[in-house]
């Protein structure tokens, strides 16, 4: 993977060729791996992510005028924008919809807004469920913030970030994403409470124990777009009222069986039932590495793939192949990571099985004429941060 110094100097360097100017400064933000927790956070539950080593970074400087022009590495495009456009959702489509979505987000809020000049660079990957949306809003936030010296403490700035993808992007993602992408400390999974916002560090470094985290891209794109997350969303807001609770946080796993025999449609049933027990696990997992017991969050890993696949519906055959073939070379456990329908899949390795283990699953893929995945091996990074 590249390293951060190479695309904070990629960023940099695509400042100054657009603007004729040297950025004021440039801001990084993470993109994000889900250790367990899918599809509970927009019902009010747990997630434990941990940011990425991969990161977007922005170089931004102060507009001299109340505009913004937003210069993207991965397109070579520049999108200049005022208030007018700002105004209300829509009127930014496409990538610099999420830059827009910022901006319109904080003037929502109350605040200033800098007009600002910015150019984005990202070695996090598009369409692999690894939240490179989140990291950009992130990058973003941060730069403009510290540009405008607006009063805005980190803890409050996931949320804002994430009403930007909802309402002006129109993405109808949890809190989970922006959170890790601010919020996240190296060395450490984020264990957020989606209903409290309650944040709490729990160490995930691994080496001491001779085990890694190893990602393994299934090059099945992930897609939102396609309506499926919406669906799903939908469907559990929908269980949440027939259940007469909040949300499905509110239904404890010792009285599922009962929950579930007050629902009339199977594939209502599946669906709660995934993200009750999803919570559990959640809870479980945060327990074992509490007690320094990584090993045996394996098979809660595994526990969780397999509830994504047969009650939420939300895997592919690339996806499931990849955790099949890993847990067959020997993984201690693994999943899908993210909202489904492609991305990514972790497997929580020996070390010095890592290699092995990516090898398996390259040769499972080669027998299912899938296209070739690629692979790293990861360790928690820092939430957003300014880089100089």
């Amino acid at each position: 993977m590249t390293g951060r110094r190479d695309v904070a100097a990629r960023a940099a360097a695509g400042f100054q060729t657009v603007y004729a100017t040297r950025p004021a400064g440039r801001w990084a933000a993470p993109g994000r791996v889900n250790l367990i927790g899918e599809h509970t956070d927009y019902n009010d539950g747990f997630v434990l992510p941990f940011a990425l080593p991969l990161r977007t970074v922005v170089a931004a400087a102060p507009h001299p005028a109340d505009r913004w022009a937003v210069w993207s590495e991965l397109t070579g495009e520049t999108v200049d924008f005022g208030p007018d456009e700002v105004a209300a959702p829509g009127r930014v489509t496409g990538w610099a919809a999420y830059v827009a979505g910022v901006v319109w987000a904080l003037r929502e809020a109350g605040h200033p807004v800098p007009g600002a000049r910015l150019a984005v660079a990202s070695d996090v990957p598009l369409g692999a469920g690894l939240s490179s949306s989140a990291a950009l809003e992130a990058a973003v936030l941060a730069a403009l913030v510290d540009l405008g010296g607006l009063d805005l403490p980190a803890e409050h700035r996931p949320r804002l970030a994430q009403r930007a993808e909802n309402r002006y992007v129109g993405a109808p993602t949890g809190i989970m994403d922006q959170s890790a992408a601010i919020r996240c400390r190296a060395g450490h999974a984020l264990f957020l409470d989606c209903r409290t916002e309650q944040v709490t560090h729990i160490p995930f470094a691994l080496d001491a124990d001779g085990l890694a985290v190893l990602v393994v891209d299934s090059r099945a794109p992930h897609r939102h777009a396609d309506g499926e997350y919406a669906a799903r969303r939908a469907s559990c807001e929908q269980a949440a009222a027939l259940l007469g609770v909040t949300a499905l946080r509110d239904v404890p796993a010792e009285k599922l069986d009962d929950a579930l025999a007050r629902l009339a449609d199977e594939e209502t049933r599946r669906r709660v039932r995934h993200v009750v027990t999803e919570n559990q696990r959640v809870l479980d997992t945060v327990a074992l590495l509490r007690a320094g017991r990584p090993r045996q969050i394996g098979g809660l890993l595994t526990a969780s793939h397999a509830s994504m696949r047969d009650d939420f519906a939300i895997t592919v055959p690339q996806v499931d192949t990849a955790v099949e073939a890993a847990l067959a070379a020997g993984a201690l456990g693994a999943r899908m990571t993210g909202g489904g329908f492609g991305g990514c899949v972790l497997a929580l390795v020996e070390a010095a099985q890592a290699d092995q283990v990516a090898a398996a699953v390259t040769a499972a893929y080669a027998d299912r004429s899938f296209t070739p995945p690629t692979h790293s091996t990861v360790t928690p990074a820092p939430g957003a941060t300014r880089l100089d």
